[in-house]
């Protein structure tokens, strides 16, 4: 079994990390990668950059869902419960 754990974090000024780990890890040997990107990240989306994206509204006119918003809610709820 592999376990994926993905930590986002700053380095601090002491360059020291200290990672705990959820219980449900199992104990043992373990490869640790650290990657530190080599310039900052892009910046935070806003709101505004969503609604001008294509993805706002891109089931506006579809005949074949009755309830838009619902079926929406739906695609949501089965992500969201997809197990890890």
């Amino acid at each position: 079994m592999v376990t994926t754990l993905s930590l986002v974090t700053k380095v601090p000024l002491n360059r020291e990390l200290r990672i705990v780990l959820p219980d449900d890890v199992p104990t043992g040997p373990a490869d640790v990668v650290v990657v530190v990107a080599s310039q900052p990240a892009s910046p935070a989306h806003t709101l505004g950059d969503l609604l001008q994206s294509e993805f706002f509204g891109m089931w506006r006119d579809r005949d074949d869902l009755r309830d838009n918003p619902e079926f929406a809610r739906q695609l949501r709820v089965q992500a969201w419960s997809r197990p890890a």
